[in-house]
């Protein structure tokens, strides 16, 4: 049991009805979830408002509340917080439960569009692979040491992210690594959180259905730079024109990375195939398995990190050197017939663009390059047509097909994906709804040599239509299906 007064310790206060000098036994901010002696925080979310769920709470068993408006009556025996703001106190208070385990081991987050995910996963394992206990936060997974956790957002909820940290201290964890997005930011889900350093990848065109527009996209990921103390590091991609923006106001220590301009770690790509890339990194060359100019970024980053944190430059590029490709994130294989599949999780206009880039410059010519896209549903519409006009462009043939459509109807989605198609590229598409015949499609067009790349979902291994979730694995069609033509 935690004293109240203890966990409130930095939260911004308005008004208090009732002792704090009061025991709980955990904090809830899922109504259903409370029981007795909980401490339920009431927030304002985009779909349902926790301060209608108060009475239910405290019918429950709820003895705390914490909310931004007090009800209108207050029931006896209950103490009532009063906060500026309930995802702030959330996520304070949830550091202050846990005993602030961020500040017992080195936490450091990744932003930015595109790349969080590799470079959070290629960090847990070069220090796994250094000999170091490490942690992950991410998209795909998360992993307390060597222990799996199912992931269910980019950045979990802030009692979730000092529960998993806690787990770590607990084990000895050295490091972890965290993906922070841009929601994650604005919902102050970070808050209470003691980073060691920053990393920012870059930006580029979405999640404007939430954040609305562009400039208030970059000044919530700025906001985390600005947050981070004088004894963190700040590490931004300065070929991005938005790392420079990044680092204007944060009292971290600066530093950079880039292909192109001056920076504190530079990189030039030597070879870019299929067998992966050989770099030249601040003077010194190695050998990679990943492949793509992306990914050049994604490993000077890890390598920029490995020093800030304390890694011999030798010893940090011999481990770069054995790191593997993250599920999803342009993960291949050659099937025996000959034909190259790609699976990526390339969801935004850039990352999709950047993907067909690098097939592009490794491919002789000769080979057909086959896209399988498609947009989610619920979400940034605006990039749909982008995605279209580049998708057809940098393709032999492309296939629109379903991703998530969620709650929206695909045929829709796919109408708008298609307006973006320039004229003289029409005669390159085809549509294709169900996105297990628009994998077969690719393949029946396949020949001996060609590539055929699958976009949009990469890790993911479910399909989601109208709220429902089925089974859908990209890899494992695509293997399937191929395996198929060999037999």
């Amino acid at each position: 049991m935690k004293l109240v007064k203890d966990i409130l310790y930095k939260v911004s206060i308005n008004a208090v009805q009732g002792s704090t000098e009061v025991f709980i036994n955990a904090i809830q901010f899922d109504s259903r979830k409370v029981q007795s002696d909980d401490l339920f925080v009431a927030q304002k979310g985009l779909v349902f408002d926790g301060h209608k769920f108060i009475n239910k709470a405290i019918e429950l068993g709820a003895t705390t509340i914490v909310c931004e408006e007090f009800p209108t009556n207050l029931i006896d025996k209950v103490t009532y917080i009063k906060v500026q703001d309930s995802n702030e106190a959330l996520a304070i208070m949830a550091s202050n439960y846990y005993d602030n385990p961020s500040s017992k081991l080195k936490l450091i987050g990744v932003t930015g569009t595109n790349g969080k995910t590799t470079i959070a996963t290629l960090l847990y394992n070069l220090f796994q692979n250094a000999g170091y206990k490490a942690g992950l936060l991410s998209t795909v997974k998360i992993l307390v040491n060597n222990k799996a956790y199912e992931a269910t957002h980019t950045t979990p909820n802030s009692l979730s992210i000092n529960k998993y940290l806690n787990e770590m201290v607990e084990v000895g964890v050295d490091y972890c690594f965290m993906e922070v997005s841009s929601h994650g930011i604005h919902q102050k889900r970070t808050e209470g959180l003691l980073f060691e350093g920053g990393v920012f990848t870059n930006l580029t065109h979405d999640h404007l259905d939430y954040h609305k527009s562009f400039k208030e996209y970059r000044d919530v990921k700025k906001s985390f730079f600005d947050g981070l103390p004088k004894t963190a590091f700040a590490l931004v991609n300065m070929d991005d024109k938005n790392g420079a923006v990044m680092l204007q106001n944060t009292e971290a220590k600066k530093y950079s990375y880039a292909l192109k301009t001056m920076a504190d770690f530079k990189a030039k790509i030597l070879e870019n195939q299929f067998s992966g890339l050989f770099l030249n990194i601040n003077s010194n060359e190695v050998c990679t398995k990943l492949i793509g100019s992306f990914n050049a970024y994604n490993l000077l980053a890890v390598y920029g990190v490995s020093q800030l944190l304390g890694l011999e430059p030798t010893e940090a590029l011999a481990l770069i050197s054995k790191l593997e490709n993250v599920t999803g994130r342009f993960q291949h294989f050659i099937s025996n017939e000959g034909i190259t599949a790609i699976i990526d999780y390339a969801h935004t206009p850039d990352a999709l663009q950047n993907v067909l880039e690098t097939i592009n410059d490794i491919r002789t010519g000769n080979e057909q390059v086959i896209t399988v896209v498609g947009c989610g549903g619920d979400r940034d519409k605006a990039k749909r047509p982008v995605m279209g006009r580049i998708a057809s462009q940098l393709s032999t043939q492309v296939i629109f097909t379903s991703d998530n459509p969620r709650s929206e109807d695909p045929q829709t989605i796919l109408n708008e994906i298609e307006a973006g198609v320039d004229p003289q590229n029409f005669r390159k598409t085809l549509s294709v709804l169900d996105r297990a015949q628009a994998i077969k499609t690719a393949t029946k067009l396949a020949k001996k040599g060609d590539i055929i790349l699958i976009a949009g979902k990469g890790h993911e291994t479910y399909q989601e239509v109208n709220g429902v979730r089925s089974h859908f694995d990209d890899y494992e069609k695509i293997s399937q299906l191929l395996k198929a033509i060999e037999k």
